[in-house]
């Protein structure tokens, strides 16, 4: 095993940016944190506290009146005094390109190990300062530590507020509310009717608010100018607070959307501190990205969000990255709860055609597959009987209804593939999902591969689930969807067409779907036909960041994905690289090439070990460009993103731990390429088993599959 297993699982410290990094805004404002909680409230910022995205925030709390959240609290503004002398900490960009104040200049250290901790020098002032975000309520919590100080020492605390929504700016105007209310060791105002009202208090007593309202003025945000969206806005500040601080004192100041007692604060605050846990590995790291997706807006309601900061509940995307953000982070109830939340929201579409006030997507055709997946990974984790016990009427279930054509939009055809059409809807209905004046800018429509793999996939585990293996009905449908896979997607070049649609030219892109027709546990092609399928996506499609969506031989490639809205959407599909899918390619290298392909993989790794210090720190991107240098693009923190990573560390750690076990059986367990494939309860004894019925079933189709489409 290579040096680097050992240091995915033992890589200390990198969370962790010195002074040159933090005083240079050209590398610092690019690094953005994000906390959020199960409430679906968050702060994100850049790690110098200047926000960049209209999204940016220090408390931002689901709306009362709408679907998108709002920007409560922008920014705390933070002020040492001494001597009469004032050192603004706080850093702000203007729209004339003005940087004020620049309280970067005095960071010495900064660290994310368990939670955002910045160290200020300003003359003979050390002032710690850490932020921690309350998984119970929506409460931001910062605690400032003086840590050296010859004299008397003062501290201003001044909020910049916002709220608006995250997808609004606010400006100057006159239906502001400025009044406040005194509260416990602190104050709350509602600047504006209807939304959540902000309440700020400290844990000591004494602290003075001072109501000076003003406006200021012509904030810039460049993330926003760099996507052609409206970049300036005006922000309101009430007043500040004024307290004496003491070397070796404590004072933390909570900001929340309810009214708490300051007395509890210090408590508060460490709990939410241990909660946090400690981020010094890249696994580490990925379980606490995962776990902040978690979402339980009200008792007995689960569900995973599908990225932050602007993402809601997509189907799809809880599908796919279930198991790793549940069973991945140790936290295997999570599953279940999500199950239950999603699964009579499901059956409620299908049967009654109710569509559901929170997840979205239900209503594409490719639900049911998905959600067939997300139950053989389970298989994977709580094995064999207890999968059939909890889920197995669920498969059963999903398999019925899509052979009776009871998915909208979605048939099986005579030929046992499933035919996918949305008719004059010009909607995507797969997960390339962007849109350009209303329209899919790839219409991926008809036979769709990734589609008639999971089916295949999910008909094969059905069977090996409920031990059909002497069933002629299901055998018979079983051969006659790989016949037909074969026939209809394998080209005569060696890799997958991307989707057949009747009326259609063939569309001869090379696209990243098929390499889940290798990736997964089963696949209706011979060995060597996977083999020339992953040799494609490997030699166009393959990135340090993921997979592209088009291969950059077409003319239609576009690996940039930057700018306005429409270059982006369209970049997203034609050539920007996906991380998500790197996993199902993973999977396929380690089927195909066992013990040898583990190097690979290893270093399949390093580039996202570093990603998670160059972006969203501590978690990864939802899209990067297609070319050098790959930056990443589009949503901060990207649940399928994570997940993916997340469930190949977890398997090469696994790996890692049977190194020295016998080679066929260490071989046939790489062979699993589902999220994991031992339990307590199951061990590797049902991964063999499966992976058995697989090998004879490809022994007795050989022929078949190594037929091509003339």
């Amino acid at each position: 095993m290579s040096d680097h297993v050992t240091k995915v699982a033992e890589y200390m410290s990198y969370q962790k940016f010195d002074r040159r990094i933090m005083t240079n805004l050209g590398t610092a404002l690019p690094l953005e944190l994000l906390h959020a909680n199960s409430r679906g409230a968050y702060h994100c910022s850049s790690v110098v506290g200047c926000n960049t995205r209209k999204y940016h925030g220090l408390l931002v709390v689901p709306s009362e009146s709408g679907p998108d959240p709002d920007v409560l609290l922008s920014s705390m503004d933070e002020t040492v005094i001494q001597h009469g002398a004032e050192f603004h900490l706080a850093v702000h960009k203007y729209h004339d390109g003005t940087l004020s104040p620049n309280g970067h200049k005095y960071i010495r250290e900064f660290s994310v190990e368990e939670c955002p901790r910045t160290i200020y020098r300003v003359g003979g002032v050390v002032l710690s300062k850490e932020i921690v975000f309350s998984s119970k309520i929506n409460q931001l919590l910062i605690r400032y530590r003086l840590l050296e100080a010859h004299s008397e020492t003062t501290l201003r605390l001044m909020p910049m507020l916002a709220f608006r929504t995250v997808r609004e700016l606010t400006h100057i105007n006159d239906k502001i509310d400025w009044s406040y209310t005194s509260e416990d060791h602190g104050v709350s105002l509602c600047l504006y009717k209807g939304m959540s009202r902000l309440y700020m208090q400290l844990s000591k007593y004494g602290a003075v608010w001072h109501q000076e309202p003003t406006w200021y003025r012509d904030f810039f945000y460049d993330r926003e100018a760099e996507r052609g969206n409206a970049c300036v806005e005006d922000l309101p500040v009430p007043g500040y607070f004024s307290l004496n601080i003491r070397r070796g004192e404590d004072i933390i100041l909570s900001a929340s959307d309810c009214a708490i007692d300051p007395e509890t604060l210090e408590e508060t605050f460490e709990e939410a501190l241990r909660s946090y846990g400690v981020a010094d590995t890249f696994a580490t790291c990925l379980r606490r990205s995962a776990r902040q997706f978690f979402y339980e807006p009200r008792l007995g309601k689960s569900y995973l969000k599908a990225g932050y900061p602007w993402y809601g509940v997509r189907l799809r995307d809880e599908m796919v990255g279930l198991t790793a953000c549940s069973f991945g982070i140790g936290e295997p109830e999570l599953y279940h709860k999500v199950m239950d939340t999603a699964l009579p929201a499901i059956w409620s579409y299908l049967d009654e055609g109710e569509e559901d006030s929170v997840i979205e997507d239900i209503w594409q055709p490719d639900s049911l597959l998905w959600v067939a997946n997300a139950i053989q990974d389970y298989y994977r984790w709580a094995g064999k009987e207890e999968t059939k016990k909890r889920y197995g009427a669920t498969l059963r279930r999903a398999i019925r209804y899509i052979r009776e054509g009871r998915v909208p939009l979605l048939e099986m055809r005579r030929n046992g593939l499933l035919y996918a059409d949305p008719g004059e809807d010009r909607r995507p209905i797969t997960w390339m999902g962007t849109m350009i004046d209303g329209a899919a800018v790839v219409d991926r429509r008809g036979y769709i591969v990734e589609y008639n793999a999971l089916w295949y996939n999910a008909l094969c585990f059905y069977r090996f689930l409920f031990d059909l293996q002497e069933d002629e009905e299901v055998t018979e449908l079983i051969d006659q969807v790989r016949e037909s896979f074969i026939r209809t997607f394998v080209n005569e070049h060696g890799y997958l067409l991307d989707y057949v649609a009747d009326g259609r030219p063939l569309d001869w892109s090379v696209r990243p779907s098929q390499i889940i027709a290798v990736g997964l546990t089963y696949s209706p092609m011979s060995r060597k036909l996977q083999r020339s399928v992953l040799d494609y996506v490997t030699k166009e499609l393959l990135t340090p960041k993921g997979l592209r969506s088009l291969s950059p031989v077409s003319p239609l490639y576009k690996g940039y994905a930057g700018g306005n809205q429409r270059e982006r959407y369209y970049a997203y599909v034609q050539g920007g690289a996906w991380p998500w899918t790197l996993y199902y390619y993973l999977s396929a290298y380690l089927k195909l090439f066992k013990r040898t392909g583990l190097f690979f993989v290893d270093r399949m790794l390093i580039p996202f070990e570093e990603e998670l210090s160059l972006n969203g720190i501590g978690t990864i991107s939802e899209i990067y460009d297609g070319t050098p240098p790959y930056r990443g693009r589009s949503d901060l923190s990207f649940m399928m993103s994570v997940s993916a990573i997340l469930r190949i560390v977890n398997r090469m750690v696994e790996y890692k731990s049977i190194w020295d076990e016998e080679g066929d059986l260490y071989d046939s367990f790489l062979s699993m390429t589902s999220h994991h494939s031992s339990s307590p309860d199951q061990g590797r004894g049902g991964a063999d088993e499966e992976a058995a019925v697989t090998e004879e079933s490809e022994r007795g189709d050989k022929a078949l599959n190594t037929e091509r489409k003339e």
